[in-house]
């Protein structure tokens, strides 16, 4: 049976689109469930046929799929980094057309239906990868698909962001057979009985997306959050990264424009204020931050408020007598050597002040991803607020703890999209999520809306209530259900107020962390290194 290769283009196409139109900021998640299914068929139709170079015409038609997706869901990077949205979408895509390249491979080997299963692991694993080595960009992670649609979702809690991609996954396999026992009935029109066929696979696909959905409908409606409040302040000053942030409006008029938002925002009883990444931009020492004038200043606007506190963010660093990191870089006029950090500096109305350095560094920008084999590339990286070259960064999520006892989660900008890695942060006695940000790098594209509704599949993996403080992009409130209870306008400066719930429970989740693409990925290496085994046999072992 010979296919016309041009019948086949419309299939990835299709896909690309639906896979986009899915995508928040858009309130169509549930063509999730059916968007891979064009690719599946493009990779029958080229398997039936008689091309010669099968493999080479899969990876094109399925890269010109995700080349699409990747291209129209993430575009808005180019905002901050032209290079930086070239190696995102090539890498994304290649990486997504890697998985059907494989189960094409896979499924000359051992059939079809044991394919589709060896896919799904496949792409599990690919996401858990993409999450975890330097190169880490889970943005398109399929669950975070769902962030539109919280009430869908509240046994993340359980799964995590991967229980949504192993939905979607599912959900499309089975429509993919549906679609083959389909057009095997319409050929058999001498039998009516054929198309009995469908039905146990259309009730499959039925119970398989509203049975997780009624579920996930009854979580939301019986849960209740403890009463167990803090009164918290967020302050957006809406500064411009380009033109203000770091160019034409200096340090101290951005603090005191910080301040006078803050006092008129501020309580007697407010008891944490929040200001956006890098909102103190001058470098801090931190040895002598104790005596530096933005710290003092201010430790003195949080006088009036008896139980206050302030979570900002800060550039600052360190100085050493050696390469003490492998980040360091040398004074030009010395023999010392500094880190330079992206930092939230957590300040009291007292003298305590405690530190912790961004740990989830955004590759290209704030670190240089495999320093040893690709700095050549340094020179290409932007400077998003701190200095060039890779930034300094600690090695676990650290708990801000105020006076009070109240575990505060500092969540700087990129960590967010991490659910394991904001976990640990709970694990580590965090009560509340503070999450930092500056999103105006991006200007108004779907970047910042993406970005903050991200922040909804954190609070339902971790029960916690967060605060979302933006400089220019979307501040807000959410519960504890996931549902945003306030929220800022985009380029809009402004302050939020809100009595957030605390929550000690530790959820399922938060205990055992992304369990389900870790198996995932043990199946996948499985299924790999066998396909490794069977081309080396082939290859040495002439057939008899």
């Amino acid at each position: 049976m010979k296919i016309s290769l041009d019948k086949n283009l419309y299939l990835p196409v299709i896909a690309g689109l639906l896979l986009c139109i899915a995508w928040p900021p858009l309130p169509l998640a549930p063509f999730l469930f059916i968007a891979l299914v064009p690719l599946f068929i493009m990779e029958k139709n080229i398997a039936d046929s008689d091309l010669k170079d099968q493999t080479a015409t899969v990876f094109r038609h399925a890269f010109i799929a995700f080349f699409i997706f990747n291209s129209l869901t993430i575009y808005w990077i180019y905002n901050a980094s032209l290079f930086g949205a070239i190696v995102a979408i090539l890498l994304g895509s290649l990486l997504m057309t890697m998985t059907f390249v494989f189960y094409h491979r896979i499924k000359k080997i051992v059939g079809l239906k044991s394919a589709l299963t060896a896919f799904v692991f496949l792409w599990l694993a690919y996401e858990y990868l993409h999450a975890n080595w330097d190169l880490n960009f889970p943005w398109l992670t399929l669950g975070n698909g769902f962030a539109n649609y919280h009430t869908w979702i509240q046994w993340y809690e359980y799964t995590g962001v991967y229980g949504g991609s192993l939905w979607v996954l599912i959900i499309n396999v089975i429509a993919f057979q549906l679609w083959i026992k389909f057009k095997e009935s319409n050929s058999n029109i001498e039998s009516s009985k054929s198309y009995l066929r469908l039905i146990a696979p259309t009730v499959q696909i039925i119970f398989l997306v509203l049975i997780p959905i009624l579920f996930s409908l009854t979580i939301f409606d019986q849960y209740l959050e403890k009463e167990n409040t803090t009164s918290v302040v967020i302050v957006q000053p809406n500064i411009d990264p380009y033109g203000e942030k770091f160019g034409s409006m200096t340090p101290t008029q951005q603090l005191e424009k910080l301040i006078a938002l803050s006092k008129k925002a501020g309580k007697p009883d407010t008891e944490f204020f929040i200001w956006p990444e890098t909102a103190i931009p001058q470098n801090i020492d931190e040895v002598g931050i104790q005596k530096d004038f933005f710290i003092n200043s201010a430790k003195d606007f949080l006088l009036p408020y008896k139980n206050g506190n302030l979570l900002t963010g800060a550039n600052t660093f360190k100085s050493y007598s050696t390469k003490e990191t492998s980040t360091a870089r040398k004074y030009e006029e010395s023999e010392e050597y500094y880190d330079v950090f992206n930092t939230a500096i957590f300040i009291e109305n007292s003298s305590g002040t405690q530190i912790y350095h961004k740990s989830k560094l955004v590759p290209g920008v704030e670190q240089m991803p495999y320093p040893n084999a690709l700095k050549f590339l340094e020179p290409l990286a932007i400077n998003l607020g701190g200095s060039m070259g890779s930034l300094g960064k600690d090695k676990n999520p650290t708990v801000f703890f105020s006076q009070a006892g109240i575990g505060v989660a500092p969540i700087i900008c990129y960590e967010s999209i991490y659910g394991e890695y904001v976990a640990e942060y709970v694990k580590n006695g965090a009560q509340v999520l503070f999450i930092i940000t500056n999103d105006g790098w991006w200007g108004n594209t779907s970047g910042h809306k993406q970005h903050a509704l991200y922040a909804k599949l954190r609070a339902i993996e971790t029960r916690r209530s967060i605060a979302r403080c933006a400089n220019t992009g979307i501040s807000s409130f959410i519960n504890q259900r996931g549902e945003v209870m306030a929220e800022s306008k985009w380029w809009t400066q402004t302050t939020l107020s809100a009595n957030l719930n605390l929550n000690d429970e530790i959820t399922f989740y938060v205990e055992y962390g992304d369990w389900i693409p870790k198996l995932a990925s043990i199946f996948a290496a499985i299924i790999l290194f066998i396909l490794i085994l069977r081309s080396i046999y082939k290859k040495f072992i002439p057939a008899t």
